[in-house]
């Protein structure tokens, strides 16, 4: 059986150690990489945000409602609230004429540190805005007005738009959702466990809908087009998946979800793949990736030595001094 692991290294002595289930394969069929963990069952959590916004992107509410590229990226982001984030957010509450506490997310501080450190500053405090997922949120609700749905409790599990999300999961995971598989996700919308299979087959068919050899061929494409264009506005400054997609040019979509889940697609070279770090710690993905990515020939050169010198493997204290590193192994 293979094994991903990555490894941290303090000094010359390993101090943790986070093991990975992944699964990598291509369009055309073939299995490019597996830790045979295809039949455990994982919450994607945010990394499934696009087929969230699928009821969203189809119901006219971008037509209707004028809504920028930036905005439509929003609708399937993590972001991490800075500046141009909490801007477009605003401006598209403001088109909706939906109010700040109509958004069920809940609150926290912005994940950008130095976004939080000058709201703290400013005397302000955070809202629903500054969640990170607002912007599924107000594709939620944008979507809810213009089917007419309640949105007072578009979040519950039989609400008419919860319904259609999950008709879009069953479309491309090829498979039933079954609510002894359902969970409540961190901003309150219900989040749904599936086989690292299932997500492989609703990669594959993703891929398939970009190429228009799919259902929602134009919503997809209208999202990930907005996403390429705009990758800053899928997480933010610093995140693995806003500058995965900028590293290669545009040929990779990716999304990151909370406890250490990542999914990627190749446009181009028609590959996928899901990783799942077993204890939850994100920090071992950035390296997970860049070491994937070299193995399979998935980047360039150019684009890996963009990647390296984005993600450092070394470890530095707040002092600034070196003291580890991070490394992924494939056996």
């Amino acid at each position: 059986m293979s094994k991903l692991t990555t490894s941290i290294t303090r000094g010359k002595t390993l101090e943790s150690l986070h093991e990975i289930k992944c699964f990598i394969g291509s369009l055309n069929g073939k299995k490019i990489f597996s830790t045979d963990n295809e039949k455990d069952m994982v919450y994607p959590r945010s990394s499934i945000k696009i087929f969230q916004s699928i009821p969203f992107s189809s119901s006219n509410a971008i037509k209707l409602y004028n809504l920028n590229k930036k905005q439509i990226a929003l609708s399937c982001s993590s972001h991490n609230g800075e500046n141009f984030h909490i801007r477009e957010l605003k401006n598209w509450l403001e088109k909706v004429n939906l109010k700040i506490t109509d958004l069920k997310c809940g609150i926290h501080n912005p994940i950008h540190q130095q976004s939080s450190n000058k709201l703290y500053l400013s005397g302000k405090q955070p809202n629903q805005i500054h969640n990170n997922c607002a912007g599924k949120h107000l594709a939620m609700l944008t979507s809810c007005i213009v089917n007419n749905f309640p949105i007072k409790n578009y979040v519950d599990f039989d609400h008419p738009h919860q319904i259609n999300i999950r008709k879009v999961f069953s479309k491309f995971t090829e498979d039933i959702i079954s609510k002894k598989n359902y969970g409540v996700d961190g901003c309150s919308a219900p989040q749904y466990a599936f086989t690292i299979e299932k997500l492989g087959k609703a990669l594959s068919n993703l891929l398939n809908s970009y190429n228009g050899n799919f259902e929602y061929t134009e919503n997809i494409q209208t999202m990930i087009n907005a996403i390429l264009a705009n990758p800053k506005f899928i997480g933010g400054s610093n995140n693995l998946d806003s500058n995965l997609i900028k590293i290669s040019n545009r040929a990779i979509f990716c999304k990151g979800g909370a406890e250490g889940v990542f999914l990627f697609v190749h446009l181009k070279k028609e590959i996928f793949g899901i990783l799942k770090v077993k204890d939850g710690n994100e920090r071992a993905l950035s390296s997970a990736m860049y070491t994937l990515l070299k193995k399979f020939k998935i980047l360039t050169k150019e684009e890996l030595d963009q990647f390296n010198s984005w993600n450092t493997t070394n470890m530095y204290n707040h002092a600034k001094i070196k003291v580890g590193n991070i490394r992924t192994k494939i056996e």
